[in-house]
């Protein structure tokens, strides 16, 4: 999976660029409104089959699909080699294998996209693209920031035969096969209630100014779970990063969207190259508020579900019993972990059986 010296010394003009770019408009303060464009308004891309970021240069002249083929998508998750990250990515890549060749599947290839910068023993295992992270101090301790960089040298460099992208995360099971429900040059993306782009307009105006459309043009996602044309991602990507820097460098917007920050990015980068968005309520489930798996599709076990032995939520405070992907960060989870008590959700209940079936028959689990 490594890279060629010509390559290396590509991507490191590239990061050179994107940085002195950067930093030059932050010294000048400069909008950076002028920077990002969109498909409606193109002044740095050409309408030519080969099209440029202004800073990090995206190659976007890609095969388009070819008449009466399936819709497939290929599926990218984004991940540090941490313990935490590779226990959760193992899991999650057990499943998709089992729901890929099921009915009503549009689902294509699977790809680890490992920021680390190094191979790691799992390379067999999981397919995996290493991506180098970020130059050092570039993050400024929000490792997320790795995700859009790290897109951006997939996308650049790997083959990828799918002409949609599914972008996933490394704490999604998914439940059933997936069919691709994107539609009429629309992404297909979770609603998430946090994202909330009116709330914070005068902030993201900094990003996305008025003459580039109205706030609602914004929509209220991250960038997973999010299935895309591959070329449309191929623009967006570079753009994410881009913003995703600028509002880290901004402290009114890093105080806004703090943890959620890179999210807020990607919405925004969207928007200013006029991709929208179908909102599909059903594409995950967030236990425990989430009672009833239903005919979602992945579950996202992003928060903690704490309960007492009678089955009652303790959110907020540590359960008699609890299943939290945290206390995980150093070691994996055991296998045979304990169900959950009578009175707790089905959703919660599905979660813990569905780790449970991957942590047995994933081999070497416990090493």
């Amino acid at each position: 999976m490594g890279c060629s010296g010509s390559f290396y010394y590509y991507l490191l003009i590239s990061i050179s660029v994107a940085l002195i770019t950067y930093n030059a408009i932050v010294a000048s303060k400069t909008t950076l409104k002028s920077e990002f464009p969109t498909a409606r308004t193109n002044s740095f891309f050409h309408s030519q089959s080969l099209s440029l970021d202004p800073v990090v240069k995206m190659p976007l002249d890609r095969a388009k699909p070819l008449a009466g083929r399936r819709r497939l998508f290929h599926t990218a998750v984004t991940a540090s080699d941490s313990v935490y990250n590779t226990w959760q990515c193992r899991v999650m890549y057990y499943w998709f294998k089992k729901a890929r060749d099921g009915p009503g599947s549009e689902m294509g290839g699977f790809t680890r996209i490992l920021h680390s910068g190094r191979a790691d023993e799992f390379m067999e295992e999981i397919p995996t693209f290493v991506a180098d992270p970020l130059p050092d101090g570039s993050d400024q301790g929000y490792i997320v920031l790795n995700r859009p960089w790290a897109f951006v040298q997939w996308l650049r460099k790997a083959d990828i035969q799918e002409e949609y992208i599914l972008m996933a995360e490394p704490d999604h099971i998914i439940v059933k096969p997936i069919p691709n429900l994107s539609k009429d040059g629309l992404a297909a993306a979770f609603p998430f209630f946090y994202i909330e782009p009116k709330k914070y307009e005068h902030v993201l105006r900094k990003f996305f100014p008025e003459e580039k459309g109205p706030i609602t043009d914004i929509d209220p996602i991250g960038n997973s779970p999010v299935i895309i044309e591959k070329e449309s991602l191929m623009k967006i990507a570079p753009t994410w990063m881009n913003v995703s820097l600028a509002m880290k460098k901004d402290p009114e917007a890093d105080k806004a969207f703090g943890w959620v920050l890179e999210m807020y990015a990607y919405a925004v980068g969207s928007a200013l190259h006029g991709v929208g968005n179908i909102l599909h309520k059903d594409f995950m489930i967030q236990p425990p508020w989430d009672l009833e798996v239903g005919e979602k599709f992945i579950i996202h076990y992003t928060y903690g579900c704490d309960y007492d032995l009678k089955g009652k939520l303790t959110y907020g405070k540590i359960g008699e019993w609890r299943f939290d992907k945290r206390s995980y960060e150093r070691k994996s989870p055991p296998r045979n972990l304990t169900l959950p008590p009578d009175g707790v959700p089905q959703s919660v209940v599905t979660l813990v059986k569905m780790v449970n079936e991957a942590t047995a028959n994933i081999p070497n689990w416990d090493a």
